[in-house]
């Protein structure tokens, strides 16, 4: 099989390292791919919101399958395209991308659905915007409709912070705040069949102790010892398959990668948010613990054909830690160099761009092992101008040891 990765992240990274991994896979492309990508796969320069250079580049490459890492080509329709011609693809279309592209679209689906989610205001305005942040108070919620970059939701006690940065938008989501840890479970559909992951935590907050700005994700960890034992089978249960079934239902068929981000609140699993694509650092916990093939699996999923599939998964925990520039997320300093000592056993050093650098991944029998491996990793990379968070998995790991 071959197979073509569009993409330059962490995220795409991981993926790489799962699909060269799989038997069936005789050549693996990746475009524009990362230094890291360029060890697993040929790649080659492209602008991924360039939906012709893209599908130029299957067709030249008469590839098997073309697997779409970030949200942007996703949204802008990369994946219609690429199936008129008869390449099979793993990632939704235009329409099915706006469960990402429009956070007010989302919220219509999960009503029509019956998908538990918070109460939300969408607003256009700033009359509606200050109505809606004294509807629901602090802590605030607000989310930029669209795509923001990672960087469109803002989470504050400060009213006027909440307030500019709705303000900003031209369209903005203002929703009450759900109390609970959060989790994010992937669910892998072929637009009828979806099939649920195993569930990941990732931290946003820039610093230790969930201090300092929303980011991508600054680490994170697999599997949930303390979530509930059925968690999986009751994410697909109230929240992906019935999000799969209402959109095919609206002839729209999701076909890729759902992510839902979950809060385990006092009354039940409530959705925070949608993705459409692979999470990112959760992608670098997930696919080093996964044993199904992935690109069989994806293939799978592209070719709706996943009825029946059942995942396999090591026992192995993960983590991963995040190393970002200086001033990451708001305004990342370039970074001049960056040594990468020999790796520490059991560990994978994960590639990503100019605000997160890269992710160090250790996996371990338990928490602690993994943890102390991905920290290990880390430390030994020699990159000034960089930081890291210390806790990532640290309450887990010491509630683990004290079972």
């Amino acid at each position: 099989m071959k197979i073509l990765l569009v993409g330059s992240g962490g995220r795409e990274h991981a993926l790489a390292l799962g699909l060269k991994a799989d038997p069936e896979v005789s050549e693996l492309h990746c475009a524009p791919g990362n230094p890291g990508i360029a060890h697993l796969a040929t790649t080659h320069i492209l602008d991924i919101a360039d939906n012709e250079a893209i599908v130029a580049l299957a067709r030249e490459l008469d590839v098997d399958l073309v697997v779409i890492g970030p949200e942007l080509p996703l949204v802008n329709g990369v994946a219609d395209l690429l199936r008129a011609i008869g390449i099979a693809t793993f990632g939704p279309s235009k329409a099915a991308a706006q469960l990402e592209g429009s956070k007010n679209f989302a919220k219509e689906v999960m009503r029509d659905a019956g998908v538990a989610t918070a109460q939300s205001v969408t607003c256009t305005t700033r009359v509606e915007i200050e109505h809606a942040l004294d509807k629901f108070g602090a802590p605030y919620v607000v989310k930029d409709d669209g795509l923001a970059g990672g960087k469109g939701v803002v989470v504050t006690s400060n009213r006027e912070e909440a307030l500019q940065h709705a303000l900003a938008c031209s369209c903005v989501v203002i929703e009450e705040f759900l109390e609970g840890p959060e989790v994010s479970l992937f669910g892998i559909s072929d637009g009828k069949t979806i099939v649920a992951m195993q569930p990941a935590q990732d931290f946003k907050r820039a610093h230790d102790g969930d201090q300092g700005l929303n980011t991508g994700g600054m680490g994170a960890y697999s599997p949930l010892a303390w979530a509930p034992s059925d968690i999986v089978e009751q994410t697909h249960r109230e929240v992906l398959a019935p999000m799969v079934a209402e959109m095919a239902a609206r002839g729209t068929p999701f076909v890729g990668l759902l992510y839902a981000g979950l809060a385990l609140t006092n009354v039940g699993i409530r959705v925070i948010e949608f993705n459409v694509r692979f999470g990112d650092p959760e992608t670098q916990v997930l696919i080093p613990r996964l044993k199904t093939p992935l690109a069989s699996l994806l293939y799978k999923a592209a070719t709706r054909n996943l009825e029946g599939e059942k995942l396999q998964w090591s026992e192995d925990c993960a983590v991963t830690v995040v190393l970002a520039a200086n001033g990451y997320p708001s305004a990342p300093q370039k970074v001049a160099s960056i040594e990468l000592l020999p790796q520490v056993a059991d560990t994978y050093i994960f590639h990503a761009g100019a605000g997160r650098i890269l992710s160090a991944t250790g996996l371990g029998h338990d928490l602690t092992e993994a943890r102390d491996r991905a920290y290990r990793a880390i430390s030994q990379i020699d990159a000034p101008g960089t930081f890291y968070r210390t806790d990532i998995a640290l309450n887990a790991s010491v509630a683990e040891k004290g079972d």
